[in-house]
């Protein structure tokens, strides 16, 4: 490996900024895929349901995605991702029925999944152990980019033309993340020698030996994931329950993303010098208090306040998941790891909407968003529980107590 010191400017040409115009892309669709349903005739909660078929594409793209990065390495996987990601995307602006919109949608996050884990599996090689929270912050915050400008462009493009032409403008994106993932080249090599030399390791046996992991801090990831996700459903469903045309929707939605802009840097530089709770617990907190106050708007205004403080909650948490997941990936099989914690995270997304459409369905939408914001406040407390057990920068204090090794003196690149 080069001797070039790694750190997150080094690495913003190759890591940043194809993440930031993929999900550009991925936020320019996000608010109207339930309005693409509603579009092809579906009902409230089934619209719901096709937003929650993105989540469960991750789902299916998850495991598959570690275990590709693992083969092949990050970049290759990351560059497959992209050009799948085209035939996706053309798949739903080509839709003619709902159940196609939803095979096309599902398809697509099993693409993002993958193109996300490739990222995340190289900055936890590569980034010094002090820089870990701020650079997976970066990374993460670069989604919460995407949610700010993307659906400003998105309703532009919406605006006088059909809902569904925002899936050209994210193919767009796809094609030039992919061709800038091909032509910058990274910093530095990740070193690979321990998952090359241990033998193979299946998925099972894996689960199996981390299975303390997965079932206690696991399923506050889980709790996490549902919480945020839900906030992508039910922002546009209650303006439509308002009465709130698309290209106004959109424009809160981007609204909400600002926010969300604003914070991830300041809460991944506070996770790398005061602790991984400091941010998480008070993420969580303002994540479900604000849904809870979600159906008590009543107009634009203050659905737009709402929606802010709820892209203060989901900004400041940027990361916190993919750090967590650097922190207790063992080397030797870190790739295929993090395709299981993400697992975890994506269960949860997919869940999370889910609830929400089920309600919808019954014919009680603010029940089921008032739930889900009840979900953000025990998801804080399981995180409070878990996290000092498995990660060693839970808080200043359980960093000072570990040792060396599993504090994070990471070697620089060489």
């Amino acid at each position: 490996m080069s001797s070039r010191r790694v750190s997150l400017i080094s690495v913003t040409p190759a890591v940043f900024l194809p993440a930031l115009v993929f999900e550009t892309g991925m936020g320019a669709l996000t608010p109207m895929l339930a309005l693409s349903g509603r579009e092809l005739g579906a009902s409230v909660g089934e619209a719901g349901l096709v937003l929650a078929l993105l989540g469960v594409g991750q789902i299916l793209g998850d495991v598959p995605a570690g275990a590709l990065a693992a083969r092949l390495g990050d970049r290759k996987a990351m560059l497959i991702a992209a050009g799948v990601a085209v035939l996706t995307l053309l798949g739903c602006a080509m839709a003619r029925t709902l159940w196609q919109l939803e095979i096309a949608v599902t398809a697509t996050g099993a693409t993002n999944a993958v193109f996300v884990l490739a990222r995340q599996s190289y900055l936890a090689e590569i980034i010094p152990a002090r820089l870990r929270a701020r650079a997976m912050s970066t990374l993460g915050g670069m989604s919460r980019v995407g949610a700010f400008v993307g659906p400003f462009v998105g309703a532009l493009v919406v605006r006088d033309h059909p809902v569904r032409d925002v899936f050209w403008l994210a193919l767009g994106c796809a094609v030039a993340a992919g061709l800038i993932v091909l032509f910058v080249p990274d910093v530095a090599e990740p070193v690979r020698t321990h998952e090359q030399r241990s033998p193979a390791v299946s998925v099972r046996s894996l689960v199996v030996r981390h299975r303390q992991v997965f079932l206690t801090l696991g399923m506050a990831v889980f709790l996490v994931g549902a919480v945020r996700a839900t906030r992508q459903t039910v922002l546009p469903l209650w303006a439509d329950h308002l009465g709130l045309d698309p290209a106004t929707t959109s424009v809160v939605f981007g609204i909400a993303g600002l926010v969300d802009t604003m914070t991830f840097y300041p809460s991944g530089k506070i996770m790398d010098r005061a602790g991984r709770l400091w941010i998480a617990v008070p993420s969580m907190l303002v994540l479900g208090l604000t849904q809870g106050l979600l159906p008590l708007t009543n107009g634009l205004v203050s659905l737009t306040v709402v929606a802010m403080f709820m892209g203060l909650g989901n900004g400041i948490g940027a990361g916190i998941l993919m750090t967590l997941g650097a922190d207790v990936a063992p080397p030797k099989v870190r790739s295929k790891f993090l395709g299981v914690w993400r697992l975890c995270a994506d269960s949860g997304s997919a869940g999370g909407p889910l609830v929400v459409s089920a309600a919808a369905g019954l014919g009680s939408l603010a029940a089921g968003i008032i739930a889900m914001g009840a979900v953000g406040v025990i998801a804080a407390g399981a995180l409070m529980r878990w996290v000092p057990r498995y990660s060693a920068f839970a808080t200043r204090g359980t960093a000072s107590k570990a040792p060396p090794a599993e504090a994070g003196h990471q070697p620089q690149a060489r």
